[in-house]
């Protein structure tokens, strides 16, 4: 019966993650408002999922406060109205003092900022999405190569991480935050990822060396995510951060990995694939050193 019960949840694992595979890379492939419905159905469930599990630590953020902050950047994102991101981000802290300030219940600091903490961490970092998938220049017609880089590389980290740890790990990464990590599996990760991110630069027509630091960057931000998330249950006491998603947990469980790697990619594309004379520059800062 364990082993029926075992192989019952697998299938469910892939079926799970075959459709949420197919329609996140179909939404990314359109780009646009498709790719923009996808992510505020992602952020809603994850910011109601990170509610949850601060309130298991005692803490109770605002999701009200958060959703409209988010649904506030989200508008910035899509309209590529970079000059409004200080205004929002003034505007949610504002909405997050006065939440607390007049709510008459638990009038705590701490509440003040997880909300902070929450339309940040759930929305903003994965907004940096659409950014990465609406880079242009003439070399690259748009950032959807990037994505896929940066998806496959994410991916390998997992399966690396998985059997380097399963067979070879020895010594733990992180033991009180999530025990059952090892220095040899992320490592194993981590070189998958360097691996695949070569092979899909080689694809787009990228330098070697910027495809290798866009997979070093991918695999490190991809584990410093789930440690983070990690970080966040394991204070406030809970195993997953919900069951949304048969086999997988929840929104935030399967998107940890994500949370960091959307920006970083987004600003190491930006800054030095799109706009290739801050290499240059860089170069020539470095000459100057010797």
């Amino acid at each position: 019966m364990e082993k029926i019960s075992g192989l019952n949840n697998n299938a469910t694992r892939m079926l799970t993650g075959f459709i949420m595979g197919t329609i996140t890379m179909g939404c990314i492939m359109y780009g646009g408002i498709a790719l923009l419905i996808l992510l505020a159905i992602i952020i809603f469930f994850a910011s109601k999922e990170y509610v949850k599990i601060l309130e298991h630590k005692g803490f109770y953020p605002s999701l009200k406060i958060m959703i409209l902050g988010e649904a506030l950047l989200a508008a910035i994102a899509y309209f590529q109205r970079f000059d409004l991101v200080a205004v929002a981000l003034t505007f949610g802290c504002m909405c997050s003092f006065l939440w607390v300030l007049f709510r008459g219940r638990q009038p705590y600091i701490a509440n003040v900022s997880t909300t902070l903490l929450g339309f940040v961490y759930c929305g903003w970092f994965p907004l940096h999405l659409l950014f990465l998938r609406n880079l242009s220049s003439e070399q690259f017609h748009d950032g959807l190569g990037f994505v896929v880089m940066m998806f496959t590389s994410i991916l390998l980290t997992d399966i690396g991480c998985y059997y380097a740890g399963r067979h070879l790990g020895k010594h733990k990464l992180a033991p009180v935050i999530s025990p059952n990590k090892t220095i040899e599996g992320s490592i194993g990760g981590a070189i998958c990822a360097v691996i695949g991110a070569m092979i899909v630069g080689a694809f787009l027509g990228v330098e070697w060396y910027l495809s290798f630091t866009a997979g070093i960057l991918c695999t490190t931000f991809a584990q410093l995510g789930d440690l983070s998330e990690s970080l966040i249950k394991r204070d406030a006491g809970v195993k997953d951060s919900g069951n949304s998603l048969p086999g997988h947990g929840g929104f935030l469980d399967r998107t940890d990995s994500f949370i960091f790697t959307i920006p970083v990619m987004y600003y190491f594309c930006k800054f030095f694939i799109f706009q290739t004379d801050n290499i240059g520059q860089i170069i020539n800062f470095i000459k100057g050193l010797f």
